[in-house]
């Protein structure tokens, strides 16, 4: 998704607990704002040009999804988390 729109980053307790999702590789069910929704296993957290990426396995293709296009993710040990912006 090629987008020119600014970023915005997102709060500090959701970027954790995506990064936290990174060290264990978990699989989590992401829901964008745009409607789209996967399942896939969190890699790594990617930062480029001040926009900050969470990279995701897809069925062995690696994508990567700007963070302020995350509108919730999901896991057993997480719960839901509705992604907010930072304030």
């Amino acid at each position: 998704m090629l987008t020119n729109e600014a970023y915005r980053p997102i709060n500090c307790d959701d970027y954790d607990n995506l990064e936290l999702a990174c060290q264990k590789s978990w699989t989590l069910s992401l829901e964008l704002k745009n409607g789209e929704q996967l399942k896939a296993r969190a890699t790594d957290m990617v930062s480029r040009k001040n926009v900050e990426f969470l990279a995701i396995d897809l069925s062995g293709e690696v994508r990567e999804l700007r963070l302020d296009h995350i509108a919730s993710f999901t896991h057993p040990e997480l719960g839901t988390v509705v992604v907010s912006e930072s304030d």
